[in-house]
C-alpha cells in the first residue's frame, strides 16, 4: 500500500497536528506509528473497530460525526439521491464513503456526489476505496472540526479535481458554498442551495434541510 511519510519540515508533535489542521490530539491515532500508516490501515480500523479514518501524510485522523450531524448529512443524501437517481447521473455516498482523493491521501466527505464520467467504466467501483474525487464533497461541521481543517480539505479537495464544495453549520444553519478553495458564498436558512454547474437544476430550500433537527414526537 502507498505511504505519504510525515513532511520532514515538522519536528514535533505541536508541528504535526498544526500542520493536520489544529486537529485535537485526541482524534489523531499513534498506532500505526505517525507517518507509517497506510491506506490498508483504514480499512482494517474500518472493519476492526467499526471507526472512520482519513488518512493524511502516513496518519490516521479520526473523522467526528454526531447524531446532528448524521440527521443533516442523511436528509441532505435523500434529497441529492431524489435528484440524482431519476436522471441517472451517477452516485451519491454518505458518511462513510471513503475515497483516495490522492494515492495516499484518504477523505471521507459526509456527502458526495459523483458523476459517471468519473467512475471506472461508469458502474460501482469494487474497490472499497477506490482512487477518485467526487464533483460534489460535503462537509457537516462537528464540534472538534478545526477552521485551519476545513481550510485544508478545502485545498485538497480543488487540487483533486473536486468542481464543488458545501460546508454546513448546523449550530449557526448556514451553508458556505465554495466553487473554489476561497471565497464562498454564505447562504442562510432562509436561502436556498443548487446544484450550480455540477448538478443543473438541483435546488433545496435551507429551511427544509435544516427542518430535521426540529422534529419531535406528535407531529
Amino acid at each position: 500500500m502507498t505511504v505519504a511519510q510525515i513532511p520532514a519540515h515538522l519536528r514535533t508533535i505541536d508541528d504535526l497536528l498544526h500542520d493536520l489542521g489544529d486537529v485535537p490530539a485526541s482524534r489523531v491515532r499513534l498506532r500505526p506509528p505517525l507517518g507509517q500508516a497506510t491506506v490498508q490501515d483504514v480499512l482494517d480500523v474500518h472493519a476492526h473497530e467499526r471507526r472512520l479514518c482519513e488518512l493524511v501524510d502516513g496518519t490516521l485522523v479520526e473523522k467526528p460525526m454526531g447524531l446532528k450531524e448524521s440527521i443533516i448529512a442523511g436528509a441532505l443524501l435523500s434529497f441529492l439521491r431524489a435528484f440524482v437517481m431519476p436522471r441517472n447521473l451517477g452516485l451519491v455516498s454518505g458518511e462513510a464513503g471513503m475515497m483516495r482523493i490522492f494515492a495516499a491521501l484518504v477523505r471521507i466527505p459526509d456527502v458526495a456526489f459523483i458523476s459517471w464520467a468519473r467512475l471506472p467504466e461508469g458502474k460501482v467501483p469494487s474497490d472499497p476505496m477506490p482512487l477518485l474525487a467526487p464533483d460534489l464533497a460535503v462537509e457537516v461541521l462537528s464540534a472538534s472540526n478545526t477552521a485551519r481543517e476545513m481550510e485544508r480539505k478545502r485545498r485538497e479537495y480543488f487540487a483533486a479535481g473536486v468542481r464543488l464544495v458545501w460546508m454546513i453549520d448546523i449550530e449557526a444553519r448556514t451553508v458556505e458554498v465554495y466553487t473554489a478553495p476561497e471565497g464562498p458564498a454564505t447562504l442562510t436558512e432562509a436561502q436556498a442551495l443548487d446544484g450550480g454547474d455540477v448538478l443543473p437544476g438541483f435546488t433545496l430550500a435551507l429551511r427544509e434541510l435544516f427542518a430535521e433537527l426540529d422534529r419531535h414526537a406528535g407531529q
